[in-house]
């Protein structure tokens, strides 16, 4: 008998989250070499609760798509993190191989929930934090 690869499903309430993290930017894994046959995708779900944020990160080789599902986010980038570009409720957005970013809810009282696929794996390479206050516009809740 070979070993065939069959379509798997992971339930709502059955998220992987083994998968690597970055500060308060929580990562659920709905398909990924972490629990399913996948090789080459990693496919879930991302949440910042109300006025939480990621330390600065970047996700080494791997290209990163997003949808935004719920909520108001911004990812800052550039040098010191000067740069930045907000997204919406059904807006998508792409960030390259190996650019340090900070990925924020803008919100103090809604939570951010997005998918996000990359691709070979959640790879995650924590860097340096910077203050609240190198963010502009930023806030805790």
């Amino acid at each position: 008998m070979t070993d065939q690869v069959v379509p798997v499903v992971t339930r709502a309430g059955e998220l992987d989250e083994t998968t690597l993290q970055s500060g308060e930017c929580v990562r659920k894994s709905g398909v990924s070499p972490q629990h399913t046959p996948a090789t080459k995708i990693w496919f879930g779900r991302v949440s910042n609760e109300p006025g939480h944020r990621s330390p600065p990160h970047h996700h080494e080789e791997c290209e990163t798509g997003g949808y935004v599902l719920k909520g108001h986010g911004r990812i800052y980038f550039g040098e010191d993190y000067k740069e930045f570009i907000d997204m919406y409720e059904g807006d998508f957005v792409f960030v390259p191989p190996f650019m340090p970013h900070v990925e924020v809810n803008m919100s103090t009282t809604e939570e951010l929930v997005w998918l996000t696929c990359r691709t070979p794996d959640n790879l995650v390479t924590n860097l340096p934090d910077v203050p609240d206050e190198a963010l502009e516009g930023y806030r805790r809740a």
